[in-house]
């Protein structure tokens, strides 16, 4: 009887042994773990600009009272969004920070030059805007400041250029004046609005440095022509405005820091 029951215990076991191998099992449980891992982390390499993209955009446009940007909508923020790679170098909080301290320092130079006009009775014959450039100082007032085909200053021109000039010298921005003719051709000594222009903004500019102070290495002088008119018309009140001369503080700003300074300038008006 203890025989049998041995040999029937041997045979049982002799059965365990026919059962398939199962270690197998691991293996490949490891394999599937590690493809997993990769397809993730080639999905996150593949969408963090679009993430990042994405949250820029919606933090500015919640930043200026705009619509955030939805997967598959359409854009409603306005203004230019900073690319990826340039948030990878600096936060979005950070760029916004310092947009907002330069807007603040142009407003203040704006504001000091305003005062000083206002002093002369002169603060209606310049136009003040705030862009991405910086601080642009237009004179275009309803009196013209270089009569039909000269590039001489008038008195007026000459009053105010005094007034802002010694403010403009005490600062340490660059400073692009560019000159700006009428529709009308040119007559002698000028053959067309290239030199007529180039010959007011250069007047200008040597008004600055020759007789304010700014220095010249400071200071550039661009005609352009009659290519960038004001007002459309040949009355004698938009041929007027046509010839004129922008004064541009420009901004010492990084380009991504001044492409956020138009958005606070829309935010400033809408508030």
């Amino acid at each position: 009887m203890s025989a049998a029951r041995r040999a029937g215990g041997r045979g049982h076991e002799t059965e365990g042994h026919d059962e398939p191998d199962e270690r197998w099992a691991v293996s490949y449980a490891d394999m599937v773990t590690v493809l997993m891992c990769l397809f993730i982390v080639l999905f996150a390499v593949s969408n963090v600009d679009k993430g990042k993209y994405e949250q820029l955009a919606n933090s500015l446009a919640a930043g200026f009272g705009q619509e955030e940007t939805t997967e598959g909508g359409a854009d409603t923020t306005e203004g230019l969004v900073i690319p990826p790679d340039l948030v990878d170098e600096e936060g979005v909080e950070e760029l916004t920070a310092r947009a907002a301290i330069e807007y603040e320092t142009l407003e203040e130079l704006r504001e000091r030059m305003r005062r000083a006009l206002a002093a002369d009775g002169l603060e209606k014959t310049v136009e003040f805007v705030i862009d991405d450039r910086g601080l642009k100082v237009g004179l275009v007032g309803a009196e013209t400041f270089f009569a039909d085909n000269s590039t001489n200053l008038s008195a007026k021109a000459d009053a105010v250029l005094d007034a802002i000039g010694d403010i403009l010298a005490g600062v340490d921005n660059e400073v692009s004046v560019e000159g700006h003719a009428d529709h009308r051709h040119p007559s002698a000594p000028f053959s067309t609005n290239w030199e007529l222009s180039s010959g007011r903004s250069t007047q200008v500019a040597r008004f600055l440095v020759e007789h304010e102070g700014v220095a010249g290495w400071r200071v550039k002088a661009t005609g352009f022509s009659d290519t960038r008119p004001l007002v459309q018309g040949n009355s004698a009140a938009a041929l007027a405005s046509n010839r004129r001369v922008d004064i541009v503080v420009e901004s010492n700003e990084e380009e991504q820091v001044r492409a956020l300074i138009p958005g606070l300038v829309a935010a400033t008006k809408e508030g």
